[in-house]
C-alpha cells in the first residue's frame, strides 16, 4: 500500500476551506445568489467584492461544492440552497456565522488550552463563559440564533423519535431561542410546553415561539439552574447544555431533573454524544476542545458516561438512541 500525504495536508490546512466558506457566509453570498444567480460582474458588485480575489473566490466555491457555475452564471448548490440561504426557514447558518464571529479567533490558541486547561473566550481566566454574552443584546442574538442552527436536526429527529403520546407535558432546560420546544410542540398539538433559561433570553424566546404560532401552548420562565429548582413537567429536555459544564455541575443538573420529574417522568440528554470507544465520533471529540476553547470546566462525553450519571441520580431504563449526523439523545426514567 502507497501511502499519501494529502489527508494531512487536507487537514492542516483545513482553515483555508473554512474561512472561505465563514466569509461567503457573512458576505450572503448564498442568500444573495438565491434571490438572483449571476456572473462574475454582476456578483462581484452586488457582494462589494475587489476584482483581484472576486473570480478566485467564487471558483473556490465552486471548487468546494457550494456554488455551481453553469455557463458562467454562478447559483447556489443544492445544499447552499436549501441551508445557507437567510430566507429559508431551513436557514442554519446561525452557527457559521457565530464561528466566524468568535470561534475561528479563539481556536488559534488551542495550543495555549491544551497546555494550561483553561478557556480562551471571554470566559479567560474562570469567568462564566455566558455573562459578557448575555450582557449584550445583539451578541446574545446571535448566540441563541446559532443554537438553533446547530441543533434542529437533532431537535426535529427528537420530535419524532421520542414517545411523546405518553406524555403532556415538556421542558427545555437552558432553552436559547426555543427551537427543541418548537419543533416538539409543532409535531404534537397535544403537548404543552416550557422553555427555561435566564430572563434575558425571553424576549427573543417569546418572538420566535410566536413567529412560530405557539404562544397558547409554549410559555417561557425564567430562572437559573444554579440556584432555582427547574420546572416540573413530565418531560425534561437538556439540548446541547450538559456538555457546557464540569462533572459536578452535570450531576447536580441530572440529581435535579430527578427531584422535578414526577414518577414514570423521562429525561432527555443530548450532545454530539462520543461513541464508547472513543474512536469513531470525531465531530464529539473535537466539540470536547470547542468545550476546552470555551468554558472553564466543561467536556463532552459517552453514552456510557452520562447512563452513569443518570443512575446516579436514580434513573432506570436509560438508553443511547441515535438522532442525526454526531448527535445522539441519553433517556432515563424516574
Amino acid at each position: 500500500m502507497s501511502l499519501s500525504p494529502d489527508r494531512i495536508l487536507q487537514t492542516g490546512m483545513g482553515f483555508w476551506a473554512s474561512k472561505t466558506l465563514l466569509s461567503a457566509v457573512e458576505m450572503d453570498v448564498f442568500t444573495e445568489l438565491a434571490k438572483h444567480p449571476g456572473d462574475l460582474d454582476a456578483v462581484q458588485g452586488r457582494l462589494g467584492l475587489n476584482e483581484r480575489g472576486a473570480r478566485d473566490f467564487l471558483d473556490a466555491l465552486v471548487a468546494l461544492g457550494f456554488l455551481i457555475r453553469d455557463e458562467e452564471i454562478y447559483k447556489n448548490a443544492p445544499e447552499t440552497d436549501l441551508f445557507l440561504d437567510k430566507g429559508k426557514p431551513s436557514y442554519i447558518g446561525g452557527i457559521l456565522e457565530m464561528c466566524n464571529h468568535r470561534l475561528y479567533g479563539f481556536w488559534g490558541s488551542l495550543t495555549t488550552a491544551l497546555r494550561t486547561g483553561e478557556s480562551q473566550n471571554e470566559s479567560k481566566g474562570g469567568h462564566d463563559p455566558f455573562k459578557a454574552l448575555y450582557a449584550d443584546p445583539a451578541a446574545l442574538k446571535e448566540f441563541l440564533r446559532a443554537m438553533s442552527g446547530v441543533s434542529r436536526g437533532a431537535n426535529m429527529a427528537i420530535a419524532a423519535q421520542f414517545p411523546w403520546q405518553n406524555y403532556r407535558t415538556c421542558a427545555d432546560i437552558g432553552t436559547a431561542q426555543g427551537d427543541l420546544v418548537t419543533q416538539i410542540s409543532l409535531a404534537h398539538p397535544h403537548l404543552q410546553g416550557i422553555g427555561y433559561d435566564l430572563p434575558e433570553v425571553a424576549p427573543v424566546f417569546e418572538d420566535y415561539i410566536a413567529d412560530n404560532g405557539l404562544s397558547d401552548r409554549v410559555k417561557f420562565l425564567g430562572g437559573s439552574f444554579f440556584t432555582d429548582a427547574l420546572p416540573q413537567a413530565d418531560v425534561l429536555l437538556f439540548g446541547h447544555i450538559l456538555h457546557d459544564w464540569d462533572l459536578p455541575t452535570k450531576k447536580m443538573l441530572l440529581a435535579k431533573a430527578y427531584a422535578a420529574l414526577p414518577s414514570g417522568g423521562a429525561v432527555v440528554v443530548y450532545d454530539a454524544i462520543i461513541d464508547d470507544a472513543r474512536s469513531q465520533n470525531a465531530f464529539g471529540l473535537l466539540m470536547s476542545l470547542n468545550m476546552l476553547i470555551e468554558t472553564p470546566g466543561g467536556f463532552d462525553y459517552t453514552g456510557a458516561d452520562c447512563i452513569s450519571w443518570m443512575q446516579e441520580a436514580g434513573f432506570r431504563d436509560c438508553r443511547v438512541e441515535h438522532l442525526v449526523g454526531p448527535d445522539s439523545m441519553v433517556i432515563g426514567i424516574k
